[in-house]
């Protein structure tokens, strides 16, 4: 058996996941890679909920602040530079922490993705403007019309997987279904998943504290420092969007702030109907004084070398 674990800490946005990874990697003396598709990005903080710098002192982190807003990284980027950093981790220590809420990012590391073919960039950037011009309804109808079964899987309200989906089948003419096959990497380390929840009004009740702190810490001076590149792809994202509609005049800054809570409580609820598919999480109420005990009796599985 492989001496090397990986423990997964995942769950929904405000769910106490850094809290209880730093609080872990300090039990382990090891580090911790963030499973996040915003915060690896050095422009955009107070709304991605970054760890403090005190936390990012305190701890290695990996995927936080390594590249510009106008790189588009993807999961299988996440997978090649995840598996890069656990080789580093593994160095120094036996176990290794990935923390983070992007589902697709953790199902990328625990089980690889399937090869596709490349997508037209065009077409995806005439889909995107489009999006842009003509909204949700106009992308879901698209989907719809051209990959019915996609549309039926009920991934309709992420608009960067529909983006992605539609350009797929416009390049290839096939759905990106067709390419799912469901077969698992082996991976050269044993996998742990631990699962944070909280009772659904407390959780609520966070992400609209938490939303409320980011505009006393600065969010709406970051968005407009990012207002010229309100195009970019990565900037599609909760907390950003609805300030550049308050920027364009299209909202008051009372009605984007009560969107940005309306909408991260949509994500996390989203993100929960995820990770509840997922069999092997071990789930925990996240403020439970002994989860870091109870995360330690969970036996390991078998890794395959």
């Amino acid at each position: 058996m492989n001496p090397h674990c990986v423990y997964i800490i995942c769950g929904a946005t405000a769910s106490g996941k850094t809290a209880v990874s730093i609080s872990f990697a300090k039990h382990l003396s090891t580090g911790i890679i963030s499973a996040d598709s915003r915060q690896c990005y050095k422009e955009i903080s107070i709304g991605t909920a970054k760890p403090t710098l005190e936390q990012l002192r305190e701890i290695p982190h990996y995927f936080i602040d390594e590249f510009p807003i106008a790189n588009e990284l993807n999961a299988a980027d996440f997978e090649k530079l995840a598996l890069q950093y656990l080789d580093n981790i593994f160095q120094k220590s036996d176990t290794a922490i990935v923390c983070g809420g992007t589902g697709l990012y953790i199902k990328a590391l625990c089980e690889g993705l399937d090869d596709m073919p490349e997508t037209n960039k065009k077409i995806a950037e005439e889909i995107e403007s489009a999006y842009n011009n003509q909204g949700m309804e106009w992308l879901q109808q698209q989907i719809k019309k051209e990959d019915i079964e996609f549309y039926n899987t009920g991934e309709i309200q992420n608009p960067a997987r529909l983006i992605r989906a539609l350009s797929f089948v416009r390049s290839t003419g096939k759905s990106i279904l067709s390419y799912r096959t469901n077969n698992k990497k082996q991976r050269p380390f044993s996998i742990i998943k631990i699962g944070l929840e909280l009772p659904r009004e407390v959780l609520y009740a966070r992400i609209n504290q938490r939303v409320d702190d980011m505009m006393k810490d600065g969010l709406l001076d970051e968005v407009k420092r990012l207002y010229p590149f309100r195009n970019l792809k990565n900037l599609q994202t909760v907390g950003y969007s609805e300030l550049f509609d308050y920027l364009g005049s299209k909202y008051s800054l009372e009605q984007a702030i009560e969107k940005i809570k309306q909408n991260t409580r949509h994500y996390a609820k989203r993100q929960m109907t995820w990770f509840r598919k997922d069999k092997e999480i071990n789930w925990f109420n996240a403020d439970d004084k002994d989860i870091i005990d109870k995360i330690l009796t969970i036996n390991k599985p078998d890794s395959k070398s």
